[in-house]
């Protein structure tokens, strides 16, 4: 996560800290400059070294690593709460709509039912989100995220001892203009289903602290995808996904690269 931008944190049972619209918002010169200057091809290599990296472990642990698959086996329904900001709701009711549209076998939707929701999105104005954090985490582990980092975004799950996500929470600051919104948006409610951890190393994922894109771009759509495949369970070590991942990518080749094609 960049420092003084934001920050996703995972309720495991433990907690773990790590550190974005649409086509729609495409007349936002940055967005539409990202999207335009946008690497679109990758080998292989280049897609699984960079799933691996964002899927397994957590870029700030408050109580070990879990290098096991986690993410949601079950519809994902979207209750947004917090400020009352109407342009915001529109933004995150486009960005879920997005998410849904480009990740196959995601079932994922805004819903008016708190009660029917696993993924709370909460806005809140920047001098309000300390407080916010503590009353969603507590005060100790407030703290610890407020000593390491400096967070503008915030983002996390708790999972069962099968590792399938159950509840996550996101809570984004309004105070920002729209592309900082939007990039902190896709990020935290992307990393909420389940791509944890921030890696340096991958130059192309916006779950790199040096990348801010504002939309959901072609590289993590193939990291994405390839997490909500059926062949890959919550719960899977590296060793079990590994040997998966060569017939994955061949079918999740065809649904990111089919987009790409209709824009030429």
């Amino acid at each position: 996560m960049k420092q003084g931008v934001r920050v996703s944190l995972a309720m495991l049972a433990t907690a773990f800290v790590a550190s974005r619209a649409l086509a729609a918002d495409a007349d936002i010169p940055s967005i539409a400059a990202n999207q335009h200057n946008q690497k679109t091809n990758f080998t292989d290599a280049e897609i699984v070294d960079g799933f691996l990296k964002t899927t397994f472990g957590a870029e700030y642990q408050l109580a070990g690593k879990v290098d096991r698959i986690r993410k949601f086996q079950k519809p994902v329904r979207v209750f947004i709460t917090g400020v009352n900001r109407p342009d915001r709701n529109q933004q995150i009711e486009a960005v879920t709509a997005d998410i849904g549209q480009h990740i196959d076998h995601l079932d994922i939707a805004v819903t008016p039912n708190r009660e029917e929701a696993n993924l709370i999105v909460q806005l809140v104005r920047d001098r309000d989100l300390d407080r916010s954090i503590r009353k969603s985490y507590g005060t100790t582990t407030a703290r610890k995220i407020r000593k390491s980092l400096d967070p503008q975004c915030l983002s996390g799950f708790r999972k069962n001892d099968k590792y399938e996500i159950e509840h996550a929470e996101v809570i984004l600051t309004v105070d920002s203009g729209d592309f900082v919104f939007l990039d902190c948006a896709y990020e935290e409610m992307l990393q909420s289903l389940g791509p944890i951890n921030d890696t340096g190393s991958v130059p192309w994922t916006m779950f790199n602290d040096a990348v801010s894109m504002g939309f959901f771009d072609t590289y993590d759509r193939y990291l994405l995808n390839i997490l909500y495949d059926p062949r890959v369970k919550a719960g899977m070590s590296v060793d079990q996904v590994r040997p998966l991942l060569p017939a994955i990518l061949k079918d999740v080749r065809a649904k990111v690269a089919a987009p790409l094609q209709d824009r030429h």
